[in-house]
């Protein structure tokens, strides 16, 4: 019995060593001002946006983030947090690039970025085929099985007009005062996992 136990506190110990990576695949249900639509993630498709995208995640960050870049039959993109100072944390933590595996289809989710390994926090969403993405590095880390018509029903009536620099300066102020329409994430959870592994931090 007290070997069983030595051994249950072993893993315990060698797990809090260690950084978890993300379940092999899980679900996300976003709850928006619009409806829920759900996201299934695929890790193998890209890891390393996949396990920065389900710590986002399991922080909240995603929470009360706004929809400010929404262009009919392209894309619809969100990812700057509702608070200044937790963004601009996060804007230093860039993710290197993963092979693309998989294409830019309507409903496929993927990074922005505005360079070689420069993925944060920035995700958008297809709207439409946008196969000509792939060639660009854009890689798809997981798609909508569940709400598409919520997420092509986001408000667009903004376009691009949002400015990226004054959202990251002064966050959900400056967005609810001159972009009051603009939809948003109520809440994003991890509403369903399968394999979850574990590696060491290097």
């Amino acid at each position: 019995m007290r070997r069983v136990a030595w051994l249950l506190l072993f893993v315990l110990l060698c797990a809090c060593s260690q950084a978890s990576e993300a379940p092999a695949q899980f679900k996300v249900r976003f709850e928006t001002s619009k409806g829920p639509f759900v996201v299934e993630v695929h890790r193998q498709w890209a890891p390393n946006g996949v396990d920065r995208f389900y710590e986002l995640v399991q922080s909240g960050y995603y929470d009360e983030a706004r929809f400010y870049r929404v262009v009919p039959n392209f894309v619809v993109q969100w990812g700057i947090n509702k608070d200044p100072k937790i963004s601009q944390e996060w804007r230093q933590k860039t993710i290197p690039d993963d092979r693309v595996k998989e294409s830019n289809r309507q409903g496929y989710i993927t990074y922005a970025k505005s360079g070689p390994n420069t993925r944060t926090t920035q995700l958008f969403i297809n709207l439409a085929d946008n196969v000509s993405l792939d060639a660009t590095g854009f890689a798809p880390f997981g798609k909508v099985v569940e709400g598409m018509d919520v997420v092509q029903r986001l408000y667009s009536g903004y376009g691009q007009t949002p400015q990226q620099n004054l959202i990251q300066v002064q966050g959900n102020a400056y967005l609810e005062s001159q972009f009051p329409k603009l939809d948003y994430i109520k809440t994003a959870r991890v509403v369903q996992q399968l394999v979850v592994s574990c590696h060491k931090v290097a």
